[in-house]
């Protein structure tokens, strides 16, 4: 029973958003009080019942309801607690509705922390937020219908597919859609000022939070994404430029510029229509990658959609509000005042070529995902944009990012001295060259061009600390001035920092990984040997292992060096019973920050394996750096003046002052 209870709290959940969508913006167009508080109390319900519905589908996953359609397709009695619980989002339907709640969660948030806002905008926001909430709500109530029964119940499922089954599962996800449809509130708050036809410094304050949480945890998905795939997958790679991987990092730029493009805004009033085209083109992208991995166009472990009517639904929600979107922008655009201006040179010139770039990029990764797709639609042809498009294009792109991010910081605003700056960083430069230089020898050389990559990664670390550095006067001041300036510093200035130096960490870790890794591939027999990295894997032989829903072959080597025995590594061949479904389990062994990854092949007739050994240099500085990224992000909505109607400081010793005057 509790299952339609879970149907009908949806049902439910699709008439409120339909409300939500339509009284509180009449009440902000009639200044109809009542009309526009509806919207808060509104949101909130809307939250409580689309909670309500994912917890009854997550107890009939952990129960193992095989009478409903959709745990008997991706659950089994004997799948393990956690993956049961993942599971409930390890497929279309179950995911749909946690891209929904989430959606839903942060309309409650803005309901909660938005009550500073003015009404009209707040109602406006949180109505267009319904306008999306109810598109989907739709969605799943007509063509992904979670709570489906079956009549027979089967008595027992077909099993969650085997690669799902890792903690990975539990944590991507989540992470990923809190960033993808984190930007859901940044699209309505430009969708809503765009209606008010008001965009101001207050606008970007009060939706740059929203940006940064969002954008914090999409790097933290993205990362986490790119992780579990190089160790479950086998492979040994980090990213490969499929579509899907594309899907979620397009909005990631998109989100970086848009981030970028706030502060601006923020600060000195310039950039604003660009600033509301980023927010509409933001989560456009998160959209498109809806679409993409839910219309059972790309065939991938995350494109669970195979039916073709739903690809139809979610294009015609994709037209409707992309389209929707750009048609209010460019009706009210010429309206609106483009905000102040600036020298070239100067801090708003900078953030001016960040964004330039990142959308330059984020319009090639574009191009290189969908152009396959459009020419096989149209001619039948296939084709194939792989990593050596990307790479080069995206690449070049990225040369000219990463040698400008450290000059922002120390250029003023309206007006910079670039010449200024340099002499500040050129020994942040000559450090990193050096440094870069000392890590090539170190690694034994390789392809000289290296060299530079090295150093831009470098010089992004190094930049950052100069940032701190120069604003503490650390050199200038007394050491205990120079402490109290540091510490004082606000923490949006720590967090960008952090940003600037997470993101030169995974610049350090590809440059690395890229151009010192070595692989080798050999047909082993137990007592055998082989050389990866400075370390000697002997493989100890076959063992054979059951699992609770598997059964595995797994492959014993012991790893020395110098003669001495440092580790040992299992690496595995899975057969999982309920789909008969095989998987490639790595083996990872851990050394500082480079690892060795030892994956089986195929069995030889003469009673011998393949085997894959690599050999990673610095390869855990590419997600260090992504953690480094999010914390940075994290230290940032931390700082008071990134916190929605938080109070200045000063505002009540100021007024005291004042009225003792008086």
């Amino acid at each position: 029973m509790s299952v339609e209870l879970g149907h009908y709290a949806l049902v439910l959940a699709l008439a409120t958003a339909i409300v939500l969508s339509i009284l509180p913006i009449w009440g902000a167009w009639r200044g109809d009080r009542p009309l526009m508080e509806l919207a808060t109390s509104g949101s909130l319900a809307l939250f409580g019942l689309v909670a309500f519905a994912f917890a009854v589908l997550t107890q009939a996953h952990l129960a193992s309801d095989f009478s409903v359609k959709n745990v008997w397709e991706n659950s089994h009695s004997l799948v393990p607690f956690i993956f049961k619980f993942s599971g409930v989002w390890g497929n279309h339907e179950g995911s749909m509705l946690l891209w929904l709640l989430i959606l839903v969660f942060f309309s409650a948030l803005v309901a909660i922390f938005g009550r500073n806002l003015p009404d009209t905008l707040r109602a406006n926001v949180l109505a267009v937020q319904a306008w999306v909430a109810t598109a989907f709500t739709l969605f799943i109530l007509l063509t992904s219908n979670p709570f489906a029964r079956l009549n027979p119940a089967p008595p027992e499922g077909q099993d969650l597919n085997p690669v799902l089954q890792d903690v990975g599962l539990a944590i991507h996800p989540p992470l990923l859609y809190l960033g993808y449809v984190g930007f859901s509130v940044c699209f309505s708050f430009a969708i809503a000022a765009l209606m008010e036809g008001r965009i101001d410094a207050a606008w970007a304050r009060w939706v740059r939070p929203w940006t940064l949480a969002a954008w914090t945890f999409l790097t933290a998905g993205i990362a986490m994404g790119s992780y579990w795939a190089y160790y479950e997958l086998g492979w040994g790679g980090w990213w490969f430029w499929d579509p899907v991987e594309n899907a979620s990092f397009m909005p990631w730029l998109a989100g970086t510029a848009l981030l970028h493009s706030a502060i601006v805004m923020e600060k000195r009033e310039a950039l604003k229509i660009w600033t509301i085209l980023l927010a509409i083109l933001t989560f456009s992208l998160s959209l498109l990658g809806t679409f993409l991995v839910r219309s059972g166009v790309l065939t991938s472990v995350h494109a669970f959609a195979t039916d073709p009517s739903r690809g139809i639904f979610i294009l015609c929600i994709l037209v409707l509000f992309i389209g929707g979107a750009l048609a209010l922008f460019a009706f009210r655009a010429p309206q609106l005042n483009s905000g102040g201006l600036f020298a070239p040179i100067s801090r708003e010139g900078a953030l001016v070529l960040n964004n330039l770039i990142l959308t330059v990029s984020t319009a090639t990764v574009l191009i290189g995902t969908l152009y396959p797709l459009l020419l096989e639609s149209l001619t039948g042809e296939k084709i194939s944009v792989g990593p050596p498009f990307f790479n080069m294009t995206f690449g070049l792109l990225m040369i000219p990012l990463l040698l400008a991010v450290p000059f922002g910081p120390l250029l003023a605003w309206k007006r910079g001295d670039l010449l200024g700056a340099l002499q500040r960083l050129y020994v942040a430069a000559g450090l990193a060259f050096f440094v870069a230089l000392v890590f090539y020898y170190v690694e034994n050389g390789g392809p000289v061009m290296a060299v530079l990559g090295l150093a831009a990664g470098l010089f992004l670390v190094f930049g950052a600390v100069s940032d701190l550095w120069f604003r503490a006067g650390i050199g200038k001041q007394a050491m205990g001035v120079a402490w109290r300036r540091l510490v004082g510093l606000p923490r949006s200035a720590f967090g960008t920092a952090l940003a600037h130096m997470g993101l030169g960490i995974t610049v350090l870790g590809i440059v690395a990984v890229t151009t010192f890794e070595t692989e080798h591939v050999v047909e082993m027999k137990p007592g055998m040997t082989a050389e990866a990295g400075g370390y000697t894997l002997a493989f100890d032989g076959m063992r054979s292992a059951v699992g609770p829903n598997y059964t595995e072959d797994r492959g014993h080597f012991t790893v020395s060096r110098g003669g001495a025995t440092v580790a040992d590594v299992w690496s595995s061949k899975r057969l999982y019973t309920a789909r008969r479904m095989p998987t490639t389990e790595a083996g990872i062994l851990t050394f500082g920050l480079s690892q060795l990854y030892v994956s089986l092949g195929d069995p030889m007739a003469d009673g011998g394996i393949v085997v894959r050994i690599w050999w990673k240099p610095y390869i855990l500085c590419i997600w260090g750096g992504a953690l480094v990224m999010m914390f940075g992000g994290f230290v940032s909505l931390s700082d008071r003046r990134l916190r929605v109607g938080a109070p200045s400081r000063r505002a009540k010793p100021v007024k005291a002052a004042l009225e003792a005057g008086e």
